[in-house]
């Protein structure tokens, strides 16, 4: 068993898992072996030795006064005969030799590799997607799912579920496709770890631009907030630390090639680029874009509930109200998302 035993533990460790993770599953094993051949009743130390590829298991003896249970306690003056050395307070170990028991143990490490192999598996695919939550990776579709429309993808040696609810509306995904998705988060309260992946997350945009635009790398130019609704538009603001550069120029890039790039990758879906502004008058009419506003009059409230409510009105042309609206409201929704501000929108007649 020996042999055969150390030199999975080599391959495994080559793997990524942890040898001293296995061996101390290992003991443990031994352990629980042993005692189930004695019924429970005996005090064993497992010794794995991987220099010398040695497994050896001592059955230990506590020297006591008075003996109370003789399956695991010695008198001091039977603990004398065996060595004169041992006194009142010591253990004395006894190296366990049987047949038997290697027949055991051969199939308890075999058992405890085989459930060391899965729960580190399972934790090294936990710490690999926690540090990808919040990010984008790149998976290829494996299937549509004809019935619920639910991709399955293959992100490296992994897999992950792109829900019909999580995919941009619209856009049509074929087998054998790469994509880039945003990972939301990685569930552990299932048997196996559940990747949860989305392309509808507002985060995939914004990861995209951070990828995209090297000033936003590098931290000249910040992206202040974003508003997202799939398939149709994204709203974001964005700011420079640098006078001398243009945010929304460094956003769009050379011939529009950066917003395009991105635009692309989510299906086409129209993306207005907004440069952000500590006065909230100056934010709002801009987030309004395309639409012209006259006057922003800002204001406070209270909700049903008690809280605070940011409020304002705004005037716009009465030529201009149904732009400043946009379709089924969607330009003044995406505006009130963008500025975190309840938004009134009036005609000037």
């Amino acid at each position: 068993m020996n042999k055969e035993f150390f030199e999975a533990l080599d391959a495994l460790e080559k793997e990524g898992i942890s040898k001293t993770y296995l061996l101390e599953k290992v003991e443990a094993a031994l352990q629980t072996a042993f005692k189930k051949e004695n019924n429970g009743q005996s005090n064993v130390r497992v010794a794995i030795d991987h220099e010398k590829k040695t497994v050896r298991v001592f059955e230990q003896f506590a020297v006591v006064e008075e003996v109370t249970d003789p399956e695991c306690e010695l008198t001091v003056a039977q603990a004398k005969e065996i060595n004169k050395r041992l006194k009142l307070g010591d253990v004395y170990e006894k190296e366990v030799k049987t047949k038997n028991f290697n027949r055991i143990s051969a199939q308890a490490a075999k058992m405890v590799i085989i459930q060391g192999i899965r729960e580190a598996e399972r934790q090294m695919l936990v710490d690999e997607y926690e540090q990808k939550k919040n990010d984008i990776v790149s998976a290829r579709i494996v299937l549509i799912d004809k019935n619920t429309g639910n991709a399955i993808l293959e992100l490296g040696k992994q897999q992950a579920t792109l829900f019909k609810t999580e995919q941009i509306p619209g856009e049509i995904l074929r087998s054998g496709q790469f994509i880039k998705v945003y990972v939301v988060d990685i569930k552990t309260d299932t048997k196996e770890p559940v990747i949860v992946v989305s392309r509808k997350h507002p985060g995939l945009v914004k990861r995209l631009f951070e990828l995209e635009v090297p000033e936003i790398q590098d931290g000249t130019v910040i992206i202040h907030s974003i508003a997202r609704e799939a398939g149709s538009r994204t709203k974001i603001s964005v700011y420079s630390r640098n006078k001398d550069v243009d945010p929304i120029g460094s956003c769009i890039g050379v011939k529009g090639m950066r917003k395009t790039n991105i635009t692309n990758e989510i299906a086409g879906e129209k993306i207005d680029i907004i440069e952000y502004s500590e006065n909230v008058e100056a934010f709002v009419k801009a987030a309004l874009s395309p639409a012209e506003v006259i006057d922003v009059t800002l204001s406070t409230g209270v909700t049903e509930e008690g809280k605070l409510e940011r409020g304002c009105t705004v005037i716009v042309p009465q030529d201009q109200l149904s732009l400043a609206i946009g379709n089924k409201g969607q330009n003044a929704r995406l505006a009130a998302k963008l500025t975190g501000y309840k938004i009134d929108i009036k005609s000037q007649f």
